[in-house]
């Protein structure tokens, strides 16, 4: 059952023409985590190039749920596409059926997946990225 502290990733995506855009995000909510005004946890490093599921560039951010509106909010003003979604022990599903887009969907590589059960995303939550 979903609490306001589960844990939540987003994964920004971007072009190369939109990756100035996604910098100044990043460096946003890495700005604000530090000074304590956002509740983000991580923000994991720009990638330029897929990685995992993700069919293009991206970075990560985790939060809890009571974050979320704001998160959310924060990402729509910028007007790049995102995935965000909880963190479960069902990998698939969180990149999927319980996962929100903002902006036009990606097709991820499923395969590349945990299964349900074995999601290795909670054991990294709020440490490290791909």
């Amino acid at each position: 059952m979903a609490t306001e502290r589960q844990p939540y990733h987003a994964h920004i995506y971007f072009e190369a023409g939109e990756r100035a855009v996604a910098n100044r995000f990043h460096q946003r909510l890495s700005e604000s985590k530090r000074g304590g005004q956002l509740a983000v946890l991580f923000v994991g490093e720009l990638r330029d190039q897929p990685v995992g599921p993700h069919p293009k560039g991206q970075f990560e951010v985790h939060f809890r749920e009571d974050a979320l509106p704001q998160v959310v909010s924060l990402i729509e003003a910028t007007g790049l596409t995102a995935l965000v979604h909880p963190l479960t022990d069902d990998d698939l599903a969180d990149h999927t059926s319980l996962g929100q887009w903002i902006g036009e969907p990606l097709p991820l590589d499923l395969s590349v997946l945990d299964p349900p059960g074995m999601n290795k995303g909670v054991a990294r939550f709020g440490k490290s990225d791909f």
